[in-house]
């Protein structure tokens, strides 16, 4: 597939502020924020972090030390505390949601298997998403993301043109459904992998419509608002006469000029951008532990471009 040549294709550049210097990871998005501890940010330090996470899209900071309580007043910096539409959280910490394989565990469905961007089938999905590692494997776990601002940039003006006016039915069919098949034994759908789940199944088939180019609320960036995940159909038009654009739209997003791989190390804490990047998990790492720790922050209605 041959990318439309844009004027600054690889715009990751260093973010340099007072409290604030980051370290790119990839030539499209992803950074390293170096020196800090995320807990101990001052006001003007977090605006600064806030600055760099828009320019990045997704940062990470190495030997983090957080608790869970201490991720979650982190969390509440960025808004309101986000729904999670799949897991129960800690016993302790409700909102801060485990994701955990044991390694004994061996399972074709891993949690955040797919492209996806988080919850896209809510109302409001999440704009900020953070994750802390407590336990990984030596080695498999990545996490990639991809940044949809610049897959929206690199496509045409006359394609541009035609998605700016369309809505994308966003759903939890293929998740529901991957689900049921491989719990088809037991007939128990309370949990996959290990994680247990408390799922609105009725609320995540019925989804919602959002716009297939979204406009972020501060930055005002334009990105494609597609996964391969949740993205089912396009407002208006039938399954059969969607597919092909959501297909095209699929392969071109999660190309290797958008994307940036993360390897996990312990005690390393990641904070992406939800709205305007999509991210996948590796499940290669059978016979090691992997436990996480998510917390997410409750976003806005979907602005159209």
């Amino acid at each position: 597939m041959d990318l439309v040549h844009l004027e600054q294709p690889y715009r990751n550049t260093p973010f340099s502020g007072q409290h604030i210097q980051s370290s790119p990871l990839a030539a499209s998005m992803g950074a390293e924020i170096v020196d800090v501890q995320l807990n101990e940010l001052d006001d003007s330090a977090f605006a600064e972090l806030k600055q760099a996470l828009f320019h990045h899209k997704m940062i990470y900071a190495r030997n983090q030390s957080m608790t869970p309580a201490d991720q979650l007043e982190f969390t509440k910096r960025f808004g309101p505390l986000g729904t999670d539409a799949y897991t129960k959280g800690l016993p302790d910490f409700p909102d801060v949601q485990p994701v955990v394989k044991e390694a004994d565990t061996k399972s074709k469905i891993i949690f955040g298997g797919g492209w996806h961007t988080d919850s896209a089938f809510l109302p409001q999905p999440p704009s900020v998403s953070l994750l802390r590692s407590v336990e990984i494997p030596p080695y498999g776990g990545d996490t990639i993301w991809y940044n949809s601002v610049l897959a929206y940039e690199s496509l045409t003006r006359q394609m541009q043109a035609l998605l700016k006016g369309l809505k994308v039915h966003m759903a939890a069919e293929r998740v529901i459904d991957s689900m049921r098949r491989a719990v088809e034994q037991t007939k128990n759908m309370s949990s996959m992998t290990d994680i247990e789940l408390d799922l609105d199944v009725e609320a995540m088939l019925k989804g919602n419509f959002h716009p297939l180019v979204r406009r972020h609320p501060e930055s005002g960036e334009l990105s494609l608002y597609v996964d391969g995940v949740y993205a089912v159909n396009i407002e208006g038009m039938s399954r059969y006469e969607s597919k092909p654009l959501l297909d095209f739209l699929v392969s071109h997003i999660t190309q290797e000029f958008f994307a940036a791989r993360l390897r996990w190390e312990p005690n390393m804490v990641a904070i992406w951008d939800n709205r305007i990047c999509l991210h996948r998990a590796f499940n290669d790492y059978d016979g090691h532990r992997r436990e996480m720790h998510r917390t997410t922050v409750m976003g806005e209605v979907p602005l159209s471009a």
